[in-house]
């Protein structure tokens, strides 16, 4: 009750509590800084142990913690369900997404299998689900299509003119280029997990991945429209490939293939139908309904019974070989090609990975390890590489169904990935007539989550409009570069929206809050009123090189006072001051001629001793080193003697023979004391200091009283490296708030305290 009553009674606090500037503040408790440890101790701490042992093996391989505590009574039966259901959504997804990474769909199979089974091993995740990803295919499909077209497999037929696509020197020659890629994307990720660089995710806003993701749907919507009419189209690559890829699509329309048409559109209102369904009934049903594998089920029969490819051209899948392959060693001749593409590979994967990662731990709360997690996608990507496996991630949809199917750990991707192993050994081959349109149907289809994104438009509109513009930057330079250097450019765009934020903050004047201690901008809250005499000054941002000057030019303009004016106009009247007074000074000299010669004979009119005084602008102060927390700011008189100012008074230490203000015939200004509120200031460079002390220079020329308030240590730290402190600006100018400095501030003004007087003997302009 006693604490509120004073809090509604700022004078009552005024009038009994102690204010301590920064200086008194370190004298009561002294500032301890902690020793950083050398390079030695640190390696001298690094001992090997058991439990040192212990602990990194169960840091590394997460299944060693969690798995000997496994409830399998409450646990195992959801698992197994879930698995079950995942496992059935990777045999489709796993050759519809190879199409999309242009290579064979036995390979969209082992990369459903050798990575999931990985994960389990090394993920700390209990809910995702990795694996193919629409986004990443399409991303390695653009690298394939760039190194490895079909122009590079064109063989000759004999005795004519014309070629005939080599595919099996093709497939051979792009699963070799994958696998490389899909080992650098390991490395990749598995250095930055190993350095504790898992934090370069957070370059990756969410306005960034989510126009992202949406221009690679557009992009991948493009890539399949080719097998929805049927037509053959010629692979492009580099900026605007997309463009000239549509085009050459709309050209050929006349040559659709109406079988592959009329196919990919049953199935995709099929599919479509029975989602929904599924959605809709999700509460009454153990599991959601695997219209995806039934489709290609019985789409297959039906190519089979049919002959879909010999009567109507329908493009099928081909040969899908059984059994598993021996680990085949990459192609090192291929990375310097594919660094750039690796790189943005294993960040973007990794981005969707740790996001989805953290939406589903905080839902049941448990925690997921950044770093972990991006050394085990290392691991799934780097080992998987040897197996001829493209590059995975995390896919939403699947692990939807893995979470809402019963699934509480990585069990369930065990039981996917066994689903999976018996698809290769056995039932695989039995997909050959498999028609493509039906693939592609199932990935238009899988994209709808992905549309969904552009009514971000609409909510970023109405929520932050700098998030929009990266949100469609991001989404126009993906479709117009292409999805490698639309990344890099987007994280370019992110980056400069931060400087050009902390570049045009918002600077505010503070007032107060009636009958409180709390200090507002007056523009914005009504019942703010301004300190008589005391301007408050906040930014919104931290102040560095990139808006230094911009800071003091707002502080000049919100201030009220034109201080280069005002000190223009000071120094024109010293001038005119000194002159006035040189002239003084000959006609006493000459006066004293006539009266006196001898004594003219021996004085000369310009020496200093004849008891004039010259009027310099600053105060002739010593820096004593850092050692500036004495009870207020010091002078040096003309002896040399260190003369103390009372700090109670005006902080700004002065020449007392230096004319002020008034008695130079200039108006004074209303203004008596400068506050800068450094609350929200994080770090100063040394352009800041630099810009500060001229601050406390151009208004102390002009009678203002300057104090910094909110300052967090490690600020203070760097104002004292940078030099900041002096016998003119000490840690008395600092405050802990806002209102310590008023209150000090106003006390000051109360008592009137009168300053100690110091004579110099010259002083020069």
């Amino acid at each position: 009750m006693e604490q509120s009553e004073l809090r509604r009674r700022p004078w009552a606090s005024q009038a009994d509590s102690e204010v301590l500037s920064e200086a008194e503040l370190e004298e009561i408790a002294p500032r301890t800084r902690a020793p950083r440890p050398s390079l030695c101790s640190r390696v001298r701490d690094i001992r090997c142990s058991c439990a040192a042992a212990k602990s990194l093996l169960f840091r590394f391989l997460p299944i060693l913690s969690w798995l000997p505590r496994y409830p399998f009574r409450d646990w195992l039966l959801g698992d197994i369900v879930s698995g079950f259901s995942v496992g059935i959504m990777h045999l489709p997804q796993g050759l519809a997404y190879a199409l999309l990474a242009g290579v064979p769909p036995v390979t969209g199979l082992y990369s459903s299998f050798y990575p999931v089974f990985l994960y389990v091993l090394f993920g700390t995740s209990r809910h995702i689900s990795v694996g193919p990803f629409a986004v990443i295919s399409v991303m390695i499909g653009s690298v394939t299509g760039s190194l490895m077209p079909d122009s590079n497999f064109m063989d000759p037929v004999n005795g004519t003119n014309e070629t005939v696509l080599n595919e099996a020197r093709r497939d051979s020659a792009r699963v070799e280029l994958v696998a490389t890629l899909t080992i650098l994307v390991g490395i990749f990720q598995i250095a930055l997990g190993m350095l504790q660089f898992g934090f370069v995710v957070t370059y990756l806003s969410e306005p960034l991945v989510r126009g992202y993701t949406t221009a690679a749907a557009v992009q991948v919507l493009v890539s399949q429209l080719k097998y929805v009419f049927g037509v053959e189209v010629a692979e492009q690559s580099g900026p605007l490939s997309m463009f000239a890829a549509f085009i050459e699509i709309c050209i050929k329309l006349p040559q659709t293939n109406v079988g592959a048409l009329v196919t990919s559109l049953i199935a995709m209102a099929a599919i479509l139908a029975v989602k929904m369904l599924s959605a809709k009934f999700a509460s009454k049903l153990p599991m959601p309904i695997p219209i995806e594998l039934i489709t290609i089920i019985v789409s297959t029969g039906i190519s089979y019974g049919a002959g879909l490819k010999a009567k109507f051209g329908i493009a099928v899948v081909g040969d899908i070989p059984s059994g598993m392959k021996p680990p085949v060693a990459p192609n090192v001749s291929y990375f310097g090609q594919v660094v750039g593409n690796a790189f943005a590979i294993a960040v973007v994967g990794y981005a969707i990975c740790i996001s989805l990662g953290k939406i589903f731990a905080l839902k049941h709360g448990y925690k997921v390890n950044s770093n972990q997690e991006l050394i085990a996608l290392g691991i799934c990507n780097f080992a998987g590489g040897f197996f001829q496996c493209f590059s995975i991630s995390c896919s939403m949809s699947r692990t939807l169904v893995q979470e809402t199917t019963g699934g509480n750990s990585q069990v369930a991707g065990v039981i996917a990935s066994l689903v999976i192993l018996v698809t290769i050994l056995k039932i695989g081959q039995l997909f050959q007539d498999l028609p493509k349109a039906i693939l592609a149907a199932i990935i238009i289809v899988n994209l709808k989550g992905m549309f969904k994104q552009f009514t971000d438009i609409r909510t970023l509109w109405r929520s932050n409009r700098i998030d929009l513009l990266i949100w469609l930057v991001t989404f126009v330079a993906t479709l117009l570069l292409n999805l490698d250097m639309g990344l890099g450019v987007s994280v370019a765009f992110a980056l400069l929206t931060v400087i050009f934020r902390t570049q045009l903050p918002r600077y505010s004047i503070l007032g107060q809050v009636s009958n409180t201690d709390i200090y507002r901008d007056v523009v914005e809250y009504n019942k703010t009123e301004e300190i008589p005499g005391v301007k408050i000054f906040r930014s919104s941002a931290t102040v560095y090189f990139a808006n230094a000057e911009l800071y003091a030019e707002a502080l000049k303009e919100k201030s009220g006072i034109n201080v280069d004016y005002l000190i223009g106009k000071k120094k024109k009247a010293l001038k005119k001051q000194k002159k006035q007074q040189e002239k003084d000074m000959k006609e006493e000299a000459k006066k004293k001629k006539k009266t006196n010669p001898k004594l003219s004979e021996a004085s000369d009119p310009s020496s200093d001793d004849l008891g004039f005084v010259d009027i310099d602008m600053e105060p002739k102060t010593q820096e004593l080193g850092s050692d500036c927390n004495g009870s207020g700011p010091a002078v040096v008189d003309a002896n040399g003697s260190m003369i103390e100012l009372e700090p109670q008074a005006s902080s700004t230490p002065k020449a007392f023979n230096e004319p002020t203000l008034e008695s130079l015939g200039l108006k004074k200004p209303d203004l008596h004391s400068l506050i800068l509120d450094f609350t929200p200031i994080n770090f100063v460079d040394t352009v800041c200091v630099k810009i500060l002390k001229n601050i406390f220079r151009d208004f102390r020329e002009i009678e203002v009283d300057v104090f910094l308030v909110g300052c967090p240590a490690s600020v203070i730290d760097q104002l004292e490296k940078g030099n900041f402190f002096s016998q003119t600006i000490t840690k008395h100018h600092l405050f802990a708030s806002v209102h310590d400095a008023i209150t000090y501030v106003t006390r000051g003004q109360e008592q009137g305290m009168p300053q100690p007087v110091t004579t110099y003997s010259s002083t020069k302009l």
